[in-house]
């Protein structure tokens, strides 16, 4: 292959142009609010230890990841989301380049590498992850650099001190991004499954280096949280909730995980074939490693079913393992697929990537008929997209009819960056309010009445978030405090109108506006109650 030297280029390439651009082009969630809410709290107040969320100790999360987006708001603005956003978009990056070079030590093989790379890269919630400022890419990528290292330590005679340093390092990082999450369900299964298959040879050697690494681990894991404990009493407490939380909260039944494979997206199918072991395990170019990804995988999904608590982005670290091992299935597609004769085995294959190119032919009718309310002002953007998804459409087909894989694979590739650059923009022809009122139109408010602004009893993160600072809320530990002033404003939900008029029966009370932060209008099924709020001026009589 041309560009076989390459591909470390080549990679950086494509993962700029997935997790980098346009990263802006979607609202801010709930779990990013709280991560930027802390940051904000970080440059504004000085909370770098004992972190805040609107005020309040937010020690529920470790540091590490709210840390890099400070930075990052520090160098490129507070406001700026794409800023905000770039530290999990750079550390997506690393994930997939020590994916890559993990791959290659495991196999000697580049073009498996360079296939797992980009699976791993354009998985959906991958894809998803590297988009969104949260904890789950950080402390997963951070241990994925740590287990890369780990490899080296067991495999590799020469430099083992500086290995196990260094996967300490990175393990601790890890730890400081979301506790022991990605201990248990990327690195756990990752050594149960090195140790079945590969052994653990010449311990001898390595025991002293081994508790290096052990004692750089607890160090740098452990020191934050010392921290916090020492020098705040509600340290305690929280971190007793959280803890608890993963055998009371979000509980569902043991094979919730059990269709995992779905969240890798258009690689769903392949995903799926590459865990029929059976089927597999002969035709592969590397058994050894075939099974080790496999196993590393079940592991994972079977340790992650044990924990009562369960949500489907839980599943991020096992699309690591399962791109390693669904770039199996595709290298051996590369190899041989121009021979295969069963349709068995070619009628998966056609219908996978004969699936995602009738989508992009028809998407230019398609998209307008879904879309045709909202695209009035996104016309380029949708042009743009038509045409590259018609071309990259018709280019699978005459590629997949002439069983070229190598080129149909490629061209999945582009799809998803074609989406990326040209479909996020369209996001705002499906995301319309016509009541929409973002709450950071509050300070003009408050500026033209000369009056101070109250949250009635709930704390939404996205709408403090866009307020722009810390909001007093009036129900302090189930306690309604009232405001010293004589006129004030109180937002409150819909949840809480009665309560609220019962807390201030002897008051004027005078319905002004409704503050909507909903990106669909109220007659949407996904009209949220928690993203909007109704403001009152309450005057005493």
């Amino acid at each position: 292959m041309k560009f076989e030297r390459n591909y470390i280029l080549l990679l950086l390439l494509i993962c700029a142009a997935i997790f980098f651009v346009n990263l802006n082009a979607l609202p801010v969630n709930i779990m990013e609010a709280r991560n930027f809410i802390t940051a904000r709290e970080m440059l504004n107040d000085g909370n770098w230890l004992l972190t805040t969320i609107n005020g309040e100790p937010r020690y529920q999360k470790p540091p590490l990841p709210t840390w890099l987006t400070a930075f990052s708001a520090a160098i490129f603005g507070i406001k700026s989301v794409w800023a905000l956003r770039l530290p999990a978009a750079i550390m997506t990056l690393f994930l997939v380049l020590f994916s890559y070079k993990l791959a290659k030590k495991l196999t000697s093989e580049k073009i498996y590498a360079f296939i797992s790379a980009l699976v791993m890269a354009t998985s959906f919630y991958i894809v998803a992850s590297a988009r969104d400022g949260q904890w789950d890419i950080y402390t997963h990528g951070f241990m994925v650099v740590c287990i890369y290292l780990l490899y080296l330590f067991f495999t590799e005679e020469p430099h083992k001190y500086r290995n196990a340093i260094l996967a300490g390092l990175f393990f601790g990082c890890s730890f400081l991004s979301k506790g022991p999450v990605s201990l248990y369900a990327l690195l756990l299964p990752f050594l149960i499954a090195f140790g079945i298959v590969y052994k653990y040879r010449n311990f001898k050697s390595r025991w002293l280096p081994l508790v290096t690494f052990l004692a750089v681990s607890f160090v740098v894991s452990a020191w934050w949280h010392w921290y916090t404990l020492t020098f705040d009493p509600a340290a305690a407490e929280i971190t007793k909730k959280e803890t608890t939380n993963w055998i009371s909260y979000e509980i569902k039944p043991f094979y919730y995980y059990w269709s995992f494979f779905t969240q890798s997206g258009v690689w769903t199918i392949p995903a799926f074939i590459g865990l029929l072991y059976p089927y597999l395990k002969n035709r592969v170019f590397n058994k050894k490693a075939y099974l080790f990804t496999f196993l590393w995988i079940m592991l994972s999904v079977v340790l992650l079913s044990l924990i009562p608590e369960k949500k489907s982005r839980y599943l991020l670290p096992v699309l690591i393992p399962m791109a390693l091992n669904t770039g199996f299935y595709i290298e051996y597609l590369f190899r041989r697929f121009t021979e295969l004769k069963d349709k068995r085995e070619t009628i998966p294959v056609y219908f996978n990537f004969g699936l995602i190119a009738f989508i992009g032919i028809v998407f230019p009718v398609g998209g307008y008929i879904f879309l045709k309310d909202g695209i009035a002002g996104n016309w380029l953007w949708f042009v743009l997209l038509s045409l590259a998804l018609l071309t990259i459409g018709i280019l699978m087909f005459r590629n997949l009819f002439r069983r070229k894989i190598a080129s149909v694979f490629y061209l999945t590739i582009a799809f998803i960056v074609a989406v990326i650059w040209f479909g996020l923009p369209l996001s705002k022809a499906i995301t319309i309010n016509p009541d929409y009122k973002p709450f950071s139109e509050l300070h003009a408010f408050e500026e033209k009445e000369n009056i101070k602004v109250y949250e009635f009893s709930d704390m939404t993160p996205e709408l403090i978030w866009d307020y722009g600072e810390k909001m007093e809320i009036l129900n302090q530990d189930d306690t309604f405090i009232t405001p010293t002033e004589n006129r004030f404003g109180v937002l409150v939900s819909e949840e809480s109108l009665q309560h609220f008029k019962e807390t201030f029966p002897n008051f004027r009370r005078e319905r002004v506006a409704r503050y909507d932060m909903n990106p669909k209008g109220p007659d949407s099924r996904t009209h949220k109650t928690r993203l909007y709020r109704d403001l009152f001026i309450v005057t005493k009589k």
